[in-house]
């Protein structure tokens, strides 16, 4: 193997294990999110809500989610669906399987009062935050959702950040709506859900601006 061939290979390698470092931070994010019982994630909204009507977990539900948001994104591009974007596939049950495991391991997490509730969301939120950050410095595969998201910016030709808030805002409402109907009540929306949408997206941009170890790591 060339020299220049074996550096890509090492490059490759550095991106996948820092996207597989991102899911595992982010699974923790969804995972104290959920123990701080102040509302999770847009994309963790159905998924939890649902979770606590079926008998399946919160990451086993998610590993169905994502599988329905890479049918609807080849639905949508068709022709245009790039087969490496199928990757998202294993991605979609390492990220399931890790949310399973770091619920678990945050089982016996104490949650008395309501400042401790906040303690928890906000160290999720920065938790999430780090997780989407290394996802998008590995650049190799993104999650379902956010493909998803892609594939509906490039079919109506609208910007990924619009697309982003309206897809987000679905999820909450279909948490909502599910939970109504069940629980006639809220579950899993709550402040939390709110300042996950939008805060993590300003932390995101601090990480960008001030954490320059990736950028040694990987190389564009």
């Amino acid at each position: 193997m060339k020299l220049k061939d074996s550096g890509k290979v090492k490059n490759y390698i550095c991106r996948y294990l820092i996207l597989t470092a991102g899911l595992l931070i982010l699974a923790f994010g969804v995972a104290l999110s959920i123990k701080a019982a102040l509302g999770t994630s847009p994309i963790s909204c159905p998924p939890y809500v649902l979770s606590l009507l079926l008998p399946w977990s919160v990451g086993e539900i998610t590993i169905a989610m994502h599988v329905c948001f890479i049918l609807l994104q080849i639905a949508l591009l068709r022709k245009a669906y790039q087969p490496i974007q199928l990757l998202q596939l294993p991605i979609a049950f390492v990220f399931g399987y890790f949310t399973d495991a770091a619920l678990y391991l945050v089982r016996n997490l104490q949650v008395p009062n309501y400042a401790i509730q906040i303690f928890w969301c906000i160290v999720s939120l920065f938790l999430t935050a780090l997780g989407v950050y290394c996802e998008v410095k590995a650049d190799v595969v993104m999650l379902a959702g956010e493909g998803t998201v892609n594939a509906i910016a490039i079919v109506t030709g609208k910007p990924f950040p619009k697309i982003k808030v309206r897809f987000d805002c679905t999820l909450v409402a279909i948490g909502i709506l599910i939970s109504l109907i069940s629980f006639h009540r809220l579950e899993g929306v709550r402040e939390g859900t709110i300042a996950a949408a939008v805060v993590v997206g300003m932390i995101v941009r601090v990480y960008d601006k001030h954490i320059h170890v990736l950028d040694k790591v990987v190389v564009h």
